[in-house]
C-alpha cells in the first residue's frame, strides 16, 4: 500500500496551530503542573513522561490512560497494570499472551502455537488487531507482536472508548497497549541468543545511543531473528524483526518516530480449536503436540511506521498529534482452523482454507491539555480527537468435507493454494471527538474525572466476487463517563469509582434464512459500573476491584426457519478483582491476584438460555508468582509461578463443560559479569510437570475448546557488549 495521508492526518497541523493563541488566553498546561491551590513544579513529569518502576520492577507505578496520557496509579479511577520490559525478559515472554500470564482478569483464547493471539479481559473477548501502539490502534502487528522493542505492556481493564476512542473490535473487556523502546542516557549494546523446545534457536540484538550536548537525539534499534521446530509434531516457524525508534527530547518540543517491519511464518502444521457435537460429552485433552492439519502453512507480514510530537507552549497548555499507517498481508491456512461437528468416537470433519487478505491501516490522534484551576479547584482539561481508516480485503479457496479423527488424525490433509490476488472487502472508518476535565479539590486529594466522546462509525462491505456493496452504516453514538477517586487518609490508598461506557461495532447479520439478512446494526453501548481501593505501603501494592459489565448482543426472534435478528440479547460479568505487585522484602517480589466473575446470559434468542452462564467465563482465576534473591549465590534468583482456571461451559445451553485446570512454572535466573561486562543467564519451564487441558474457549460466540501449551523450555544468554 503506498502511504496515504487523510484529510484528518492533514489537518493536524491546523488543529495544533490554534493552541498558539489558545495558550495565550486559556490557564493551563500539561503534567503535573497547576496554579495556586494545587502544587507547583518547573520539573514536573508531562503527561507523556514514561512512568516510574514499581519496587520489584516488575511493574511501573503509572499507565497511559488514552488522550489523558500517562496517569499514577494511584491517581486511576479504574483498575490498570503496566508490565516492564524487565519482567519481560526475566520471563523470557515471546508474545502479549506471555506477558498476560501473569494477571488474573486475561485467559488466551486460543490454542497455544496458533497463529493469531486473541485474549478475554473480564470476560469479554478482545483480539489482537484490537492492540493499541503507543495509544493510538490499526498500528500493532497483527498475529503475534514482538516483543524485543516493547518497553511497557499496558492493561486497562473495562471498556475505554472514552479515552482511547474506539478499538476496531470495540474493546469491551479492556485495553492491552504497547509502549515502545526509547534509547535511554547510558550507551546499550545488547546481544542475546536462546532456545525454546523443541528446537527453535534465535538471536536478537538491541542497540541503544543519544546524541548532543543535552542528549536531545536518541535512537534504539531492536532486531530478532529464530527458526527451528516447534512443539506441534512436524511444524516449523521462522520469525524475522527489526524496529528503529527515532526521538528528539527538547524543553518544550518531544517527537519520535518509530518503525518496524514483522514476519512470521510456518509450515508442516497449526494449532486446532475443537467443536464438538451438542450432545458429545467433552473428552480429556489431547496432547497439543498432536497436529490435526499436516501441511497446514502461513505467512503474516506487517510494517508500519508512527511519528509523534507534543509541544509545551508553556507551563498550562500542550499539544499533541500522531500519525502512523500499518500494511498487514497474510497468506495461507490462518483462519478456520477448527475440528468440528467432533463425535462422540473422535470423528471430526473441517474445512481446509487456503487464503489471502491484507489490512491497510491509516491511524491518526490530536489534542490539547490544559491545566488551571478555578476558585480553589484545579482542572486537568483534555480535547482528544482520533481517527482510523482501514480497509481490508480477502479471497479464500476452501476444501470442504475434509475428515479425519482427534485420537488418530490424518498424516496428510488436502490443504488448497491460496488466491493469486485478494479483492476489497471492506473499508471502515472510526472517528471520535472528546472532552475529558479531571477536577482535584482538597490538595489532590479528592479527583472526580467527568467526560464525553462523540464516536462515528462508518463500515462498507463489498461482495468478494463482483465488489458490489452488500452492507453499510453510518452512524454516531455519544458515550459519557463519570470517575471518582478519593484518598481519605493520605497518599497510601486511594478509593475509586467510575461509570463508563464504551463502544462496539455493530454486528452484521449472515443468516440465510434471517428475514433482515445482511442488516448492520448501530454501534453497540456497553456499561460498566466498578468500585475499588489501592493501597501501597513500602514497595508493596495491592488493588481490589468490583464491577459489572454489561454488553447487547444479537439474538434472533421469531420462527427458527425464518427468524428476525433484533439487538435485544445482552451478556453481563459481574466479578471482583484483587492484584498485587512490589517487593516484600529486598529479596522476595510477588505479582499476580485473583478473579472471581458471573457471566450471566440476561437476554438470549427465544429467552431460551436466559439466566444461564455465558459461554467460556469461569467463576474463579487465579495467578501467583514469586522471585526470591538468593543468599548464598549474589546474582543468583529463583522464580516460580502458579496459573489456575475453574470449570467453564463451552455452550449456550451448558451441556458442555471443561474442568478446572492448574500449571506450574519455575525459572532461574544468574547476573555475573565476564570481563566486567554485565551477563545474564535464563531458565524457565512453564508448565512444569506437562499437564494437557483444556484452556478455555475460543469465542464466547461458539462451543470452540482450546488447548493449553505443553511443558516449555525456555534457555537464554544475554550479553552487554
Amino acid at each position: 500500500m503506498a502511504l496515504r495521508m487523510t484529510p484528518v492526518a492533514l489537518a493536524i497541523g491546523t488543529i495544533v496551530c490554534p493552541a498558539l493563541a489558545l495558550a495565550q488566553v486559556a490557564p493551563g498546561g500539561a503534567g503535573d503542573v497547576t496554579l495556586p491551590a494545587v502544587k507547583v513544579s518547573v520539573d514536573a513529569e508531562r503527561a507523556s513522561d514514561l512512568p516510574a518502576l514499581q519496587a520489584g520492577r516488575q511493574v511501573a507505578r503509572g499507565a497511559r490512560l488514552g488522550g489523558l496520557g500517562n496517569q499514577d496509579v494511584m491517581d486511576t479511577p479504574f483498575n490498570i497494570t503496566s508490565y516492564t520490559a524487565e519482567l519481560i525478559a526475566d520471563q523470557q515472554a515471546r508474545n502479549v499472551a506471555d506477558v498476560m500470564a501473569n494477571d488474573p482478569s486475561v485467559r488466551f483464547t486460543t490454542s497455544s502455537g496458533h497463529a493469531y493471539e486473541n485474549y478475554r479481559i473480564r470476560g469479554f473477548d478482545v483480539s489482537a488487531s484490537e492492540l493499541a501502539l503507543d495509544g493510538m490502534f490499526g498500528l500493532a502487528p497483527s498475529g503475534h507482536a514482538p516483543l524485543e522493542a516493547v518497553e511497557r505492556v499496558e492493561v486497562l481493564k473495562g471498556p475505554g472508548a472514552l479515552f482511547t476512542g474506539m478499538p476496531p473490535g470495540g474493546g469491551v473487556g479492556g485495553v492491552i497497549n504497547l509502549v515502545p523502546k526509547r534509547a535511554g542516557d547510558a550507551p546499550l549494546s545488547r546481544v542475546s541468543v536462546g532456545y525454546q523446545s523443541k528446537s527453535q534457536f534465535g538471536t536478537s540484538l538491541d542497540l541503544g545511543r543519544r546524541f548532543g550536548e543535552g542528549k536531545e537525539l536518541g535512537l534504539r534499534i531492536n532486531g530478532a531473528f529464530s527458526d527451528g521446530d516447534t512443539y506441534l509434531d512436524g511444524q516449523s516457524k521462522k520469525r524475522e524483526f527489526v524496529s528503529a525508534a527515532a526521538d528528539y527530547r527538547g524543553r518544550a518540543l518531544k517527537a519520535s518516530v518509530d518503525a518496524y517491519y514483522s514476519k512470521e511464518s510456518f509450515a508442516g502444521g497449526t494449532p486446532a480449536m475443537y467443536w464438538f457435537q451438542a450432545a458429545t460429552p467433552i473428552p480429556d485433552a489431547r496432547s497439543p503436540r498432536t497436529n490435526l492439519f499436516p501441511g497446514a502453512n502461513g505467512t503474516l507480514e506487517s510494517k508500519a511506521v508512527m511519528a509523534k510530537a507534543e509541544y509545551e507552549f508553556n507551563r498550562y497548555v500542550t499539544a499533541f498529534a500522531g500519525l502512523g499507517v500499518m500494511d498487514f498481508e497474510s497468506v495461507g491456512f490462518i483462519n478456520g482452523t477448527h475440528a468440528r461437528n467432533i463425535a462422540a468416537n473422535g470423528d471430526f470433519t473441517a474445512t481446509t482454507n487456503g487464503t489471502r487478505s491484507y489490512t491497510d491501516s491509516v491511524s491518526s490522534e490530536a489534542g490539547l491539555r490544559s491545566q488551571f484551576a478555578t476558585a480553589g479547584v484545579g482542572h486537568e482539561l483534555v480535547l482528544h480527537m482520533t481517527h482510523l481508516e482501514q480497509e481490508s480485503g480477502s479471497a479464500t479457496n476452501s476444501v470442504a468435507g475434509v475428515t479425519s479423527n482427534i485420537y488418530t488424525p490424518l498424516t496428510t490433509l488436502a490443504m488448497p493454494q491460496a488466491p493469486g490476488r485478494a479483492p476489497k472487502t471492506s473499508d471502515t472508518t472510526l472517528s471520535s471527538l472528546a472532552l475529558v476535565d479531571t477536577l482535584s479539590f482538597v490538595d489532590d486529594r479528592v479527583r472526580l474525572t467527568l467526560g464525553v466522546r462523540n464516536q462515528n462509525v462508518k463500515t462498507i462491505n463489498y461482495s468478494a466476487t463482483t465488489g458490489a456493496t452488500t452492507a453499510k452504516y453510518d452512524k454516531s453514538v455519544v458515550t459519557p463517563a463519570l470517575a471518582l477517586v478519593v484518598k481519605p487518609w493520605g497518599p497510601s490508598i486511594s478509593l475509586y469509582a467510575n461509570y463508563v461506557q464504551g463502544l462496539s461495532r455493530g454486528d452484521t447479520v449472515s443468516d440465510t434464512l434471517a428475514t433482515n439478512r445482511n442488516f448492520v446494526f448501530a454501534p453497540y453501548k456497553t456499561e460498566q459500573k466498578e468500585v475499588g481501593g489501592k493501597w501501597t505501603q513500602g514497595g508493596f501494592a495491592n488493588t481490589l476491584s468490583l464491577f459489572e459489565i454489561t454488553k447487547p448482543t444479537m439474538v434472533a426472534i421469531g420462527s427458527s426457519t425464518n427468524p428476525t435478528y433484533t439487538d435485544e440479547g445482552e451478556k453481563r460479568v459481574r466479578g471482583l478483582e484483587w492484584n498485587t505487585f512490589g517487593e516484600l522484602t529486598r529479596s522476595v517480589r510477588l505479582l499476580g491476584g485473583v478473579t472471581y466473575t458471573r457471566g450471566v446470559q440476561t437476554r438470549t434468542a427465544y429467552d431460551r438460555y436466559n439466566g444461564n452462564e455465558a459461554i467460556g467465563a469461569p467463576r474463579w482465576q487465579g495467578n501467583l508468582g514469586g522471585e526470591w534473591d538468593t543468599p548464598w549465590l549474589a546474582g543468583l534468583t529463583l522464580s516460580g509461578r502458579v496459573i489456575t482456571t475453574s470449570s467453564q461451559y463451552l455452550d449456550a445451553a451448558n451441556r458442555q463443560q471443561i474442568p478446572s485446570w492448574t500449571t506450574v512454572d519455575v525459572g532461574a535466573r544468574y547476573v555475573t559479569s565476564v570481563e566486567q561486562r554485565r551477563v545474564v543467564l535464563r531458565l524457565n519451564i512453564n508448565n512444569l510437570f506437562d499437564k494437557h487441558y483444556w484452556s478455555g474457549s475460543f469465542s464466547d460466540s461458539y462451543s470452540m475448546a482450546t488447548l493449553g501449551s505443553p511443558r516449555t523450555v525456555l534457555a537464554s544468554a544475554t550479553f552487554d557488549l
